[in-house]
């Protein structure tokens, strides 16, 4: 599994806003974008999709802009990266025994390898939540 320049800028976006979370009020796009050298207009867009999923809230006008959805501790990797890239798997190869997947030699043995390389990546994302990479990224 690759992690998209998506998923990548979308872990960047919530981690600089886990940094700043004790800052008064939301923080701006332009902020982010400085911060984190994302270009502004994609970043705009990410922001859009992390929202739809609860992980940011915006606020309008003047001294507008995000914050964090939920805790820090209570978003993991694994939700950022399903958020703007779609559910983490090791491929779209569909599923063992449904819709016709294993008309071929050894091609059901193959899709269950495929679907457990899957759970295990999202499982790993999964294990880290933006409260740790931000104490790493303090020095913790």
């Amino acid at each position: 599994m690759r992690v998209s320049t998506r998923g990548d800028y979308a872990s960047r976006a919530l981690l600089s806003l886990a940094l700043h979370e004790n800052d008064n009020g939301p923080t701006s796009v332009k902020d982010i974008a400085e911060r984190t050298g994302l270009p502004q207009p994609y970043l705009e867009q990410i922001l859009l999709s992390l929202k739809g999923a609860g992980l940011v809230r915006s606020k309008r006008g003047i001294g507008g802009g995000y914050v964090l959805g939920r805790k820090p501790d209570d978003i993991t990797l694994a939700q950022i990266v399903s958020a703007v890239d779609g559910p983490i798997a090791a491929g779209d190869f569909g599923n063992p025994h449904e819709d016709g997947a294993c008309e071929h030699e050894g091609q059901c043995v193959l899709l269950a390898v495929w679907q457990e390389v899957g759970r295990h990546m999202h499982d790993h994302l999964a294990s880290y939540t933006l409260a740790d990479m931000a104490k790493k990224a303090r020095g913790g």
